[in-house]
């Protein structure tokens, strides 16, 4: 497998313009009705979850003559669940017969072949079979963060991402700090030498944890471990993979590369329980990048304890901070400010996103190429995982080309996932020093 760590500054920069939506490639024409002369678009949702929806939301609020015409998801509750408020907000933007919402583990083939434009929100596990099918059937894409959640899965969204290039497919993907006026104008700055050279920085994701699913009598294990996705590897990849690769995502495009090697520590401390699965409640690591930078990550789920989500950098010349919160600000060493950003009407990002790649399909531009930065700082985030989990320094290298596979063997209601339970109820977790993860 080709090193990928090694991204020259130029090209790193020729990827981050397509993220930020500066690149215009050339013109394209959509499949089906649209190329055809309908000025309507169809759009379809695989993974009808809170994200999937409000996806759907921010599509039609880009104020273009979208139509929803098909939607998938593993459950139909969550179809049920998805549909009643957008058909109750935008009715006359709905148009899924019951024939076109399609329940279980393939239906995502069929809802993609109805529409011109797909969101891909289904758990991160998905993703990478999920966003192949979408670039094969030549559809414009929006697919959320992560995109995979082991190695195997990067590299299959890897080819992908080459392929949708090469069709001149529009793909962007919900790492919004991308399409964030703070970030955007912070990072620009940066870039230009405002602070020099980038050689350290931290990374923060420390938030007291999210939702938990309680078991019921008659779910399978399959059935289970879906309902509670966000603590199985397979599905989530772990809070580092599913929430953390926000960070680790802006440390990269700071840095204008991706790490070489990461060391690091993490456990099971507080979020112990048998409705916590296998996943970790925190994590820290260091990675190293190839000029020997290195940038400090930290994410946590402690209930209780102080909240931080944010990134901090060191130049040469200066310093930066940034986060959600609007913020973006250069300082000299000394204290001196540089820049401040405005946080006074800043768009939402998560609408940009699609304002953005609405505008481009309209005008028949091939203007985003999210895939491959997303595949690689996702990548970013596995690494940081197989070092926590093997308490041992690991390469980009060896993590990148790692054929441990957490998908299970058969999708199917009766089909049994690779990680299950003890007689007590409890799951296997990784040992650091003892577990082997590549």
């Amino acid at each position: 497998m080709k090193n990928l760590s090694k991204n020259p500054r130029r090209d790193f920069l020729k990827t981050s313009a397509l993220v930020t939506g500066g690149l215009m490639i050339q013109p394209f024409a959509l499949p089906g009705a649209y190329a055809a002369g309908s000025d309507e678009i169809k759009l379809a949702v695989i993974g009808c979850g809170g994200r999937g929806t409000g996806a759907v939301f921010q599509a039609f609020d880009t104020g273009h003559n979208i139509r929803l015409v098909a939607m998938a998801d593993a459950f139909r509750d969550r179809i049920d669940k998805s549909y009643e408020p957008i058909f109750n907000k935008y009715g006359n933007k709905v148009d899924v017969p019951e024939e076109h919402k399609f329940v279980g583990f393939d239906g995502y083939k069929e809802a993609i072949k109805l529409a011109d434009v797909v969101i891909l929100a289904a758990p991160p596990g998905f993703r990478p079979s999920h966003f192949e099918e979408a670039v094969k059937q030549d559809k414009q894409i929006f697919m959320e963060k992560p995109v995979a959640t082991d190695a195997i899965g990067i590299r299959k969204v890897l080819a992908a991402a080459e392929e949708a290039k090469r069709k001149k497919l529009n793909v962007v993907v919900g790492l919004q700090r991308h399409y964030q006026d703070n970030y955007r104008e912070t990072v620009k700055r940066i870039h230009d030498g405002a602070v020099g050279d980038i050689i350290g920085g931290q990374v923060y994701w420390n938030d007291g944890g999210v939702w938990v699913n309680a078991r019921q009598a008659e779910q399978t294990e399959m059935e289970y471990q879906m309902r509670n996705w966000y603590y199985f590897n397979w599905l989530c990849g772990d809070h580092i993979v599913e929430q953390h690769v926000h960070n680790l995502d802006v440390a990269n495009w700071v840095k204008n590369s991706y790490p070489v090697k990461a060391y690091g520590t993490g456990g099971r401390q507080v979020r112990t329980g048998k409705d916590h699965g296998e996943i970790f409640d925190h994590h820290s690591i260091t990675f190293t990048y190839a000029d020997g930078s290195v940038i400090f990550s930290e994410c946590r789920h402690f209930p209780g304890a102080t909240n931080r989500v944010d990134e901090r950098f060191q130049g040469t010349k200066g310093n930066v901070y940034l986060s959600a919160g609007n913020h973006g600000i250069l300082t000299e060493w000394g204290g001196k400010e540089i820049y401040n950003h405005n946080r006074e009407n800043n768009p939402n990002p998560y609408q940009v996103e699609h304002d953005e790649l609405f505008d481009a399909i309209v005008k028949g531009e091939h203007r985003f190429a999210d895939a491959e930065n997303a595949a690689k700082s996702t990548m970013t985030a596995i690494l940081g995982r197989y070092a926590t989990y093997s308490g041992k320094e690991v390469t980009w290298d060896e993590a990148l080309n790692s054929n441990v596979d957490l998908m299970p063997e058969r999708l199917a209601w009766d089909a049994l996932p690779k990680v299950l339970p003890n007689a007590d109820g409890y799951y296997p977790f990784a040992i650091p020093g003892k577990t082997k993860v590549i």
